[in-house]
């Protein structure tokens, strides 16, 4: 099943990806950034329903020099006192937040259409393969020339060390790329049922064999890593 993820992101499909029954127990439908086009924020809006976002791993973030927002909130909660009554140490989940900033690409309108939203995601995804290989002042200035913040893609950072320190479908998202050597920045949104909860896992699978898309669970992803990255 490894092999027919790997497969379909590098031929620019959707991905579904189940986390964990005891994490979120939720499905993510996923794809990889550099192959993002006005209709896949689409079929994730539509199909997918909850929020759309982009995942990249630490070593981007780090380069961007892109803060985790509860750090961000703490480093200011003195001058806005409002962030020490709103501290996420209660997430039933996980320990930490993934979130970063918001962006928009400078080119885009509003920022939230499809047409604005795929730039963004695709346009970052391009600026991730430009940074590789250049220094972190460098890269601050292309990425400020392109993009503006606040914006309407969410950004979400992997921990350091991917898997083996979270098992969030950011960490899942960018380890999956990178064992299909793609560009580590994935796009992805949270499919949500019908009943006002998560869509559930039977349906997700079910959903994935209708539209002819693999449905991989984040164990067998965290497996192959495992194998990949020894």
């Amino acid at each position: 099943m490894i092999e027919k993820a790997i497969a379909s992101l590098q031929k620019g499909k959707f991905v579904l990806i189940y986390d964990d029954d005891k994490r979120e127990g939720e499905t993510d439908i996923v794809m990889a950034s550099e192959f993002v086009k006005p209709s896949s924020i689409k079929t994730m809006r539509k199909d997918g329903g909850g929020l759309i976002f982009i995942m990249i791993p630490h070593s981007i973030a780090n380069k961007l020099q892109l803060p985790f927002l509860s750090d961000l909130f703490s480093e200011i909660e003195n001058q806005y006192p409002v962030f020490k009554h709103l501290v996420p140490n209660d997430i039933p989940y996980d320990t930490k937040s993934s979130f970063s900033v918001y962006i928009n690409h400078r080119d885009t309108y509003t920022g939230i259409t499809d047409i604005d939203r795929s730039l963004t995601m695709k346009k970052f995804a391009e600026l991730a393969k430009k940074i590789n290989n250049i220094d972190t002042n460098e890269s601050l200035e292309i990425f400020g020339k392109e993009f503006r913040s606040p914006g309407h893609i969410p950004i979400c950072v992997s921990a350091e060390h991917l898997l083996d320190e979270r098992q969030g479908h950011t960490e899942l998202v960018v380890s999956l790329l990178i064992m299909a050597n793609l560009i580590p920045a994935g796009s992805g949104c949270e499919m949500m049922g019908e009943n006002g909860k998560a869509l559930s896992k039977r349906n997700a699978i079910e959903y994935a064999k209708d539209k002819g898309l693999v449905f991989i669970e984040g164990k067998d992803i965290k497996k192959a890593w495992s194998k990949w990255s020894r």
